[in-house]
């Protein structure tokens, strides 16, 4: 049997130790590399714990590191900050990520991918998608919030980093283009997590509140345009069935954006409704809800300024 890959995580909150736990479990050898401090001692002196849906806890040891000296040299990483965060994990990952390497971002947002590029090279970049769902409880410590695939855009150096996360009990779904796939989970994204966020609700709630279930159809529907006009395919038709299928998957769920509220900290929503409404700008699109989204979420989060 193929031995499986060093994987290093950029990152350590709820998805970054959702990715962690699973691949420690199936015996990968995982590195977490992140500056939140708190994250980092708890990953390295009680692993990266998971609790399953009847509350059992089960715990993984990773190693961590606070800087790139500290990591070794790196074939495969999972970028899993938040998009503000991502020009500084390219420097780090500038420092630690061989030169036949590939950094793979599974990031919400626009822009990841040429931020990554800008610093590592086009040829170490590659991108992912995935719904799946996760609620940080603690300090290196989570629940699974809700299904989903990971799709893998197709990359000469992808190596077993794919077979590692399909062993990982992952669903791995390769793709030619997953550029589509990025600006399908911005519809979502834009129509369930400013709205739950503003809310205080977990994602399925919003499916039973009427006049939030409206506003969620409206978002989507403004976002699927302004990708529409950029010429965009989406992989849906129906960017509102799109958007309550994700809901309903992770109807359990705190949004990330709903999680980075409660903890104090920035939120991703210049890089989803702030990005919709400035392209849709460009594009002619009017986006007056993704706006309000975009201006009540500023008025609320802690955020740099822009």
């Amino acid at each position: 049997m193929e031995r499986m890959p060093e994987i290093l995580i950029v990152g350590s909150g709820a998805l970054a130790t959702l990715f962690a736990a699973r691949l420690a479990a199936a015996g990968t050898a995982v590195t977490v590399l992140g500056g939140w401090q708190a994250g980092l001692a708890a990953l390295q002196q009680e692993g990266a714990r998971l609790v399953n849906e009847d509350g059992q806890e089960s715990a993984f040891p990773v190693q961590t590191a606070d800087r790139p000296e500290a990591c070794p040299p790196s074939r495969h990483a999972l970028v899993l900050v938040k998009a503000w965060q991502t020009e500084e994990a390219a420097r780090r990952l500038s420092a630690c990520l061989r030169p036949d390497g590939l950094a793979v971002s599974l990031q919400n947002g626009l822009g990841n991918r040429e931020r990554l590029a800008g610093a590592l090279g086009s040829e170490r970049v590659g991108l992912g998608v995935t719904t799946l769902g996760a609620t940080l409880l603690g300090p290196g410590r989570v629940r699974l919030g809700g299904t989903g695939p990971v799709w893998l855009e197709q990359h000469p150096r992808l190596g077993g980093l794919a077979a590692a996360l399909a062993e990982s009990g992952f669903e791995v779904r390769p793709v030619e283009n997953a550029e589509a796939l990025v600006w399908g989970k911005l519809v979502v994204n834009a129509a369930i997590n400013p709205l739950s966020a503003l809310l205080g609700v977990p994602n399925g709630e919003l499916l039973r509140r009427p006049a939030a279930r409206r506003q969620m159809a409206a978002l989507a529907r403004e976002a699927a345009a302004v990708a529409a006009a950029r010429g965009i395919r989406l992989p849906f038709d129906d960017p509102v069935a799109a958007a309550e299928q994700v809901a309903r998957q992770t109807a359990s769920n705190f949004s990330s954006m709903l999680q980075d509220i409660r903890r104090g900290a920035p939120t991703e929503i210049e890089a989803i409704c702030g990005e919709i409404v400035r392209l849709g700008k460009q594009a002619g699109v009017a986006t007056p809800l993704n706006r309000q989204m975009w201006e009540a979420i500023r008025a609320l989060a802690l955020r740099p300024a822009a």
